[in-house]
């Protein structure tokens, strides 16, 4: 028996049929051959990226680049090569294994993993726009974008080691420096906190996220060491909260109000004194409590130079944590200027990535170029704020420390 003859609506969907299998199959081939391209070639990459950058961007009239290609490349990207090559070793993974076919230069060739790096530095620490950034490295704008993601997303992961509490081994050294630097014995670091200033649209905007002077912003919290190195951070809360809640809101307060840490060995001040136990120093806005010391102030000050002095010298412990925040946003400008219309659930790995970097700069003994700390606080234009709260043991033990810088000094 002869099959059917195929109806004229049946051939129509037959030629459909084949018509979208074949796309597939292209579309397939497309991505395969895309995939497949040697990503470490040279004739497949874009491998001579710094060449073609300094020549484009060293050169610009106005500008103060320096003449020393090694002191330029750290100009615009914060880092020596030598950093500069260990954060591509940390990337390098997650960056290759997913090459979209949209990362390309002007010339149809493949971002090497160094470019990828070198326009998210850019980008983070310049704060210039995508579209600026773009034209300097020959992409376009969304490029930058989906770069400078892909690039925070890998070092988030990658490089969360570089920001963590230290094991007692260390705090030790920490104690000793802070000790040595300020005479303070116990101390294991120093508290503050900036705001990273935003606008957002209207449909967004709250009284939560509109602070004191009327920007609207989100907080950063930072408790760095000896180094200035950020040794804990707390971040995506408003910026209209006050500093004392942005601190009972975090993980660190938590751990130290459950005793889980800041609870290592107590120091005896002086033989015949009293016991110190662990603890941070923070401003005035923050809580007097038993493991974190602000400064005397208001009556408590008149007629005792104990006081006067203590306050010296916390002053200049407390002072790590205000010129961390200063190098920080110096360094990585995107966080110091007003970001346009940030993802609120984005912005705290942006600014996590920032710390990230600040700390691997300091682990990589690299310096930190002059040019980079701000000229004015990092939160110019912000009236500091005062918190009442006073643990009466907060209150003991700052009178214990105050007691011991008095009897180093007439010891010595």
């Amino acid at each position: 028996m002869a099959p059917p003859k195929k109806s004229k609506q049946m051939k129509k969907d037959t030629k459909k049929l084949k018509k979208i299998k074949n796309k597939k199959k292209k579309k397939s081939k497309t991505i395969k051959i895309l995939r497949n391209v040697p990503l470490d070639s040279g004739a497949a990459v874009d491998s001579d990226w710094w060449d073609s950058f300094w020549n484009k961007n060293s050169s610009i009239p106005g500008s103060n680049v320096p003449s020393d290609e090694e002191e330029g490349f750290k100009y615009f990207f914060r880092v020596s090569k030598k950093t500069f090559e260990y954060i591509c070793s940390l990337v390098r993974e997650d960056l290759i294994s997913r090459p979209p076919s949209g990362l390309i230069n002007i010339e149809g060739r493949l971002l090497s993993v160094e470019k990828q790096v070198a326009i998210a530095l850019r980008r983070l620490a310049s704060g210039e726009s995508q579209v600026s950034v773009g034209a300097s490295f020959g992409v376009g704008q969304s490029t930058v974008s989906q770069v400078t993601w892909r690039f925070i997303e890998a070092l988030e992961e990658r490089g969360k080691h570089h920001l963590n509490w230290p094991n007692s081994s260390k705090i030790e050294k920490i104690k000793s420096e802070f000790e040595a630097l300020f005479g303070l014995p116990n101390c294991c670091g120093a508290i503050d906190a900036t705001h990273i200033i935003m606008t957002l649209p209207a449909v967004q905007t709250s009284d939560d996220w509109c602070d004191q002077e009327n920007n609207f912003s989100m907080f950063l919290q930072g408790i760095v060491d000896n180094e200035m190195r950020f040794l804990d951070i707390v971040t995506g809360w408003p910026g209209g909260m006050t500093m004392s809640r942005l601190l009972k809101f975090s993980g660190f307060y938590k751990l130290c109000e459950s005793g889980d840490r800041l609870n290592g060995s107590l120091r005896r001040s002086f033989e015949g004194g009293d016991d110190i136990r662990e603890y941070i120093v923070g401003g005035v806005g923050y809580p007097l409590l038993p493991w974190l010391i602000t400064p005397y102030e208001g009556d408590e000050l008149s007629g005792s130079a104990t006081m006067v002095s203590f306050n010296k010298m916390h002053e200049a412990a407390r002072s790590m944590a205000v010129k961390a925040f200063s190098r920080l946003k110096g360094s990585w400008r995107i966080l110091n200027k007003v970001m346009w219309r940030p993802d609120k659930q984005k912005l705290p790995s942006i600014i996590l990535v920032c710390c990230l970097l600040h700390n691997i700069v300091i682990d990589c003994g690299d310096c930190f170029s002059s040019d980079v700390v701000l000229s004015s606080h990092h939160d110019s234009g912000y009236k500091g704020q005062k918190c009442k709260q006073i643990d009466p043991l907060g209150k003991i033990l700052r009178a214990n420390l105050a007691k011991h810088l008095q009897h180093k000094a007439s010891v010595i």
